[in-house]
């Protein structure tokens, strides 16, 4: 019984982890100290693949590389990407891309038994080093749990050149942690929900950094992009330690993904979760005066009409949210919140 209670409990870290100006050179380095193999499979998109896939496979002299060109993370993307992965022999995986590309590696991964290495081009939101996946479908977007990377690349200088937007999404996606968390030890005290002490500091932890570094983070500067991705990291790790993404989602990332829902296309992830995170916030008598001046510094959205919705149509995603994921408990109760009380709550924040 020791020996599966110590399994149960065991959870995978990224064992490298790189960040900062020009570190992909390093991808070598990395390679090697996780006894990987010596053939492997980028997986990539087309754009990325020009940013920083050609550069991944010329700094991997010596080995054997297949690039894999693909797009969202769908189940028939992820389906094709393990195919040609065992086709062409590899014994590790390059995900080098922004959340679809890394979220695709993640679950090739977890099936093929593989190790992977993650190499974010941008950092629109914390998934780049967690264990989780967003899977896509003609029903929204799906977390599931996926492989942990066993390194992470973060090349300041190939991030920064992404759109802002992007790196503003990704500040606001872990400033949110603080309306997750506060769900989380709701659930804890009223349903008995299993907690971890651990995953919670790292998730609070990335959160207050975040919001530390808020009036310093602006476009146009590649140290936006170092304050930024340590907290972006963090808060990644917080679900490899939870095994599940209940440290950084709660009420806010089921609006998101509500949106998502019924109004595909409209904003990105973490812009709608950090203006829910708003609204979540104030429900929760949390201080979202706070939150909101930390996403106006950075820049990211703090109003409906930033998100590309209607107040109405914003009011029908919150008053929907409760049901997307029945089995975790938020601020939103079993029922949901009423219309009137969203109309009111929004006018109070300023989120209309």
């Amino acid at each position: 019984m020791h020996k599966d209670f110590l399994k149960a409990k065991m959870v995978e870290f990224p064992r490298n982890i790189i960040a900062g100006h020009d570190v992909l050179e390093e991808v070598k380095n990395i390679c090697i100290n996780i006894h990987s193999g010596s053939t492997g499979t980028i997986i990539t998109g087309e754009t990325t693949d020009k940013a920083a896939g050609k550069a991944v496979q010329e700094y991997l002299d010596g080995y054997d590389i297949d690039t894999c060109i693909t797009g969202n993370a769908t189940v028939e993307n992820i389906e094709k990407a393990e195919e040609r992965i065992k086709e062409f022999g590899s014994t590790f995986i390059l995900a080098v891309g922004g959340g679809s590309k890394i979220d695709i590696a993640k679950i090739a991964s977890m099936h093929l038994n593989l190790p992977f290495i993650s190499i974010p081009t941008s950092a629109a939101h914390d998934g780049i080093a967690s264990n989780r996946a967003s899977i896509k479908s003609d029903n929204g977007s799906k977390s599931i749990e996926g492989a942990s990377p066993m390194g992470v690349i973060a090349d300041t200088s190939i991030i920064f050149k992404a759109p802002y937007r992007f790196l503003a999404s990704g500040c606001a996606d872990v400033l949110s942690n603080f309306s997750a968390l506060r769900d989380w030890k709701l659930a804890s005290n009223l349903r008995d929900e299993s907690f971890s002490r651990s995953a919670y500091s790292f998730s609070l932890f990335a959160a207050e950094s975040m919001m530390d570094a808020a009036d310093f983070i602006r476009p146009n500067l590649e140290e936006s992009v170092w304050l930024a991705i340590k907290p972006i990291i963090v808060s990644g790790i917080s679900m490899s330690v939870a095994r599940s993404s209940r440290p950084t989602s709660g009420s806010e990332h089921m609006i998101s993904h509500t949106i998502d829902l019924m109004y595909p296309g409209r904003a990105m992830h973490g812009e709608q979760c950090g203006v829910a995170s708003i609204v979540t916030s104030y429900l929760q008598k949390g201080d979202w005066e706070e939150l909101k001046h930390a996403l106006l510094n950075i820049g990211a959205p703090t109003q409906v009409s930033e998100l590309g919705l209607t107040e109405d149509e914003f009011i029908e995603a919150v008053a929907n949210a409760h049901k997307i994921r029945s089995d975790r408990y938020t601020i939103l109760g079993d029922n949901g919140v009423p219309r009137d009380v969203i109309e009111d709550v929004c006018i109070r924040t300023g989120v209309f």
